[in-house]
């Protein structure tokens, strides 16, 4: 696994600063999941051993001394906005935070992890082309602003399926026809491009992809690949 600048290795995950804040972007590897799950699998809603699952969440918390917030994602475009350490896990697709030591995360396996921050507050938004396509980057912007973030904006684009593998139907493409040609090539569209442009529309000055494919990438769970028997990454940020 190779990664540059800004981005770094942080064990056997990758991290990168950000204004105010800190985003980390796991890896498989690291847990105690085995099987197709193997080895660290943050995925409650997967057919992995419950307790095994528990037991990575809490050994990676404990690391990185957050509570995490979190929820039940539906490749929709709700961004929570949590002021403090929330006892349910509703329906949304990000989560953000102006709270110290709370570290919004999303769960992906080929969509995109997202985090977006600037000084005063942060949010990781999970976005596959469903997600791009209903507006969740967006939201995340205005769930930072409004929870005070204040200062130039800043984005980090973490492991996730890559214009190199991930192949989609006509009627997918046709969503994206005003990115123009540059983000299709063949049959395959290019998520992390497309992301990209609507970060810069959000307003958001610095973007920063690890550029890293979870569907040809070893390190990684991939739905796609692994066809649905596979465990979840996170993209996790907090408050520095």
């Amino acid at each position: 696994m190779k990664i540059s600048a800004p981005f770094e290795r942080a064990g056997e995950h990758i991290a990168i600063d950000l204004p105010g804040a800190r985003a980390l972007f796991t890896t498989r590897h690291g847990g105690y999941s085995i099987g197709p799950y193997a080895s660290l699998n943050l995925g409650r809603f997967t057919d992995d051993v419950p307790a095994a699952v528990e037991r990575n969440r809490d050994a990676l918390a404990k690391e990185l001394a957050v509570n995490f917030v979190y929820g039940r994602q539906v490749h929709g475009a709700v961004v929570r906005r949590v002021l403090e350490p929330p006892d349910d896990f509703p329906y949304a697709d990000g989560q953000a935070t102006n709270a110290p030591g709370l570290a919004p995360l999303v769960l992906t396996a080929d969509c995109l992890p997202i985090t977006i921050a600037t000084h005063g507050a942060v949010a990781s938004v999970h976005a596959g082309w469903r997600g791009l396509d209903a507006g969740v980057i967006g939201e995340g912007v205005t769930a930072v602003r409004e929870l005070g973030g204040d200062g130039p904006l800043e984005a980090a684009i973490g492991p996730g399926a890559g214009v190199c593998c991930y192949e989609v139907s006509d009627d997918v493409q046709a969503r994206f026809e005003a990115f123009g040609p540059s983000v299709r090539h063949g049959e395959n569209l290019d998520l992390k491009a497309i992301a990209r442009a609507q970060l810069v529309e959000a307003d958001v000055q610095v973007v920063h992809d690890v550029g890293l494919c979870t569907i040809c990438g070893p390190d990684f769970f991939s739905h796609r690949r692994d066809r649905g028997m596979t465990g979840r990454q996170a993209g996790i940020a907090w408050l520095t």
